[in-house]
């Protein structure tokens, strides 16, 4: 069996169709049906009679990619389809072979069925894990330091850690860096904001944005670890009250619904809801109904908090987390 890393597109935006239909699509949607390729050189001079401007070694990584996806990619393996704008990884086994439905939405025509996907929050894996699903091809096997074996004893909810080799963690393929960047400052988030540090830091990020704060101490805090105003006392609008969970379990609706409850309690006008190992799927479905009211924060979206408003933080939390603003050279993704 096989674990392999695909894409979701630059944008995420085959991630819906993959969740809701139980499949893993691909683009390559000037390509016709692949069912009858059956030599490397047949789907080589495919991609060269359909793409004529793009360059040799280009064409060769995505013939590369496109022959794993038809015909190296079996029933029982494993796919790893990292979220975009989620702090998720979600798994799921295949469960069909290659198939071109033409009747598909653009873009999402070559496909292989799924066998139930599940998702698991970022910081559920080891940083070579996330390293290695940072590659950029849409289509890649994932191999190193027994990676297949390591996610396989997570879906059945046992431990399986190793500790990688210097030379086993380099990876090949180029890299999302800034996705990179932003696992390395989660771990060190949740290494240095553990349990009510989080909600400290949660305070100072506000603060950072205009809000007037107040955290409650460490203990049982009523459902509200901050209270929040604009204003040099608070008093002006929008009045937030705020619960900080750092448990890495994501949450279920029940928490957003306490939350909305806990909003008429504190005269409240919106609510901020930060959960470190994110939120279940019933959460992300009943969002949207509260948009108006309430807004999510994930350990993703606290990190971009971060390193949005990080030169207006205080003192002691940049010692504690030393960033710094570098500019780097993004590859193309494949």
């Amino acid at each position: 069996m096989t674990l392999w890393l695909v894409r979701a597109g630059k944008l995420g935006d085959r991630e819906d169709y993959d969740l809701q239909n139980n499949a893993a699509v691909i683009g390559w949607e000037e390509l016709s049906d692949l069912s009858s390729i059956q030599a490397r050189a047949e789907l080589t001079d495919m991609l060269r009679k359909t793409y004529p401007d793009d360059k040799p070694n280009k064409l060769k990584n995505w013939e590369s990619q496109l022959w794993a996806f038809v015909h190296e990619m079996k029933p029982g393996d494993l796919i790893v389809l990292p979220l975009k704008y989620r702090s998720v990884i979600v798994i799921g086994e295949v469960s069909g072979d290659y198939r071109y439905i033409k009747d598909n939405p653009v873009g999402m025509k070559h496909t292989r069925a799924v066998k139930s996907w599940r998702e698991f929050p970022r910081n559920q894996f080891d940083q070579d894990l996330l390293y290695s699903f940072g590659a950029l091809s849409t289509v890649c096997r994932i191999q190193r330091n027994q990676a297949e074996e390591r996610v396989r004893a997570l879906l059945a909810g046992k431990t399986f850690t190793i500790k990688p080799k210097d030379e086993e963690t380099k990876n090949d393929t180029r890299l999302d860096i800034e996705q990179f960047a932003r696992d390395q400052i989660m771990i060190h988030i949740c290494r240095k904001f553990k349990g009510h540090g989080l909600a400290y830091l949660v305070g100072a990020v506000l603060s950072a944005q205009g809000y007037e704060t107040k955290i409650s101490p460490e203990g049982p805090d009523g459902g509200v670890d901050i209270i929040a105003g604009r204003g040099t006392l608070g008093f002006e609008s929008p009045r937030l009250v705020v619960q900080v969970k750092s448990t890495d379990t994501p949450m279920d609706v029940s928490v957003l619904r306490e939350l909305s409850g806990v909003m008429n309690t504190f005269s409240a006008d919106q609510g901020l809801l930060v959960s470190w190992g994110g939120f279940k799927a019933s959460v992300e479905k009943e969002a949207p109904k509260r948009f108006f009211e309430i807004r999510l924060w994930d350990a993703d979206d606290l990190v971009r908090m971060v390193q949005e408003n990080y030169e207006n933080l205080p003192e002691d939390i940049q010692a504690d987390l030393p960033l710094k603003r570098i500019w780097a050279l993004v590859p193309e993704e494949e």
